[in-house]
């Protein structure tokens, strides 16, 4: 994809059946902008990352977002700041498919 340039992020997502599936949307050394795709009960299990943050912002669906032994709801327009260290993941608890805008500064090694 060509940046800068308008676009829909949603109509970039790409899932995949046995397992949430990523998709990199823009990447430099100072941040990763991407999608995490999931399918009906698919899960992105918690993790945490160090030296980097990351947010979630909810584009299509509903789910939960797991934060240390709790589960907080999201649906479209739903935001979620996890600042490095603070463990974190995603569950898709609905019948539809999620679609979540992740970002994180700085961008992980590839």
């Amino acid at each position: 994809m060509n940046h800068p340039a308008a676009f829909q992020p949603s109509e970039l997502a790409r899932y995949e059946v046995g397992k949430m599936a990523k998709v990199e949307i823009f990447r430099s050394p100072r941040i990763l902008v991407g999608l995490n795709c999931f399918e009906p009960g698919q899960e992105h299990a918690l993790h945490s990352h160090a030296g980097m943050d990351k947010v979630y912002h909810v584009l299509e669906g509903e789910g939960v977002f797991l934060l240390e032994g709790r589960e907080l709801p999201m649906a479209p327009g739903t935001m979620l700041i996890a600042p490095e260290g603070v463990p974190h993941g995603i569950r898709n608890t609905g019948t539809a498919r999620l679609c979540v805008l992740a970002i994180l500064a700085p961008a992980p090694a590839k």
